[in-house]
């Protein structure tokens, strides 16, 4: 891609160094973006290397951010000296390097990672739960009924007749006028 003088920079041009490679593991042909070149002032150049930008060749490949950035996930790294005082960044970013029909991308293939940090505290959480209903099931299961057990009951007295009631409350009474 040539875009001319941009600024201070004369006849910028960026270059994608694709390769396609057969894996028999997956049986198909894979794509891959190998390196990203900045050419600028018609004699200075910026490499940086792609990693991880790759998506089977019937698919196109597709991230929100290919940069050279960190709070992108730096997909892409310097590979000259030149690259380092570069900061590179592609916004919605689609590419697809073969098998283009009617100039439309084939379905595309996401960087986004199954492992994000929503993800990996969503699962923190859960194990936390898990663990919270396992130790509760396991106090449960080792419950001890109380009223099995003869020597927590305490010896209660139930009079038969009148007179052993009034005998008891008499008693009763008395001992609470003496305290």
């Amino acid at each position: 891609m040539r875009f001319g003088d941009v600024e201070d920079l004369r006849g910028l041009t960026v270059r994608l160094q694709l390769s396609n490679t057969f894996y028999e593991s997956s049986g198909q042909w894979w794509f891959s973006v190998d390196s990203v070149s900045l050419l600028y002032n018609t004699s200075e150049e910026a490499v940086f290397n792609a990693s991880d930008v790759y998506a089977p060749a019937s698919a196109s490949y597709r991230c929100l951010h290919v940069s050279s950035l960190q709070r992108y996930s730096a997909l892409l790294l310097p590979g000259t000296d030149h690259a380092r005082r570069w900061a590179i960044t592609f916004t919605d970013f689609q590419i697809q390097a073969f098998s283009v029909t009617s100039g439309k991308f084939s379905p595309a293939s996401d960087c986004i990672t199954f492992l994000t940090p929503a993800i990996l505290m969503g699962l923190i959480t859960s194990l936390i739960l898990l663990l919270v209903l396992a130790y509760a099931l396991h106090m449960v299961i080792h419950l001890k009924h109380i009223e099995h057990e003869d020597e927590h009951k305490a010896d209660i007295y139930y009079p038969h007749n009148p007179e052993q009631l009034e005998h008891c409350c008499a008693e009763n009474a008395a001992e609470k006028n003496v305290m």
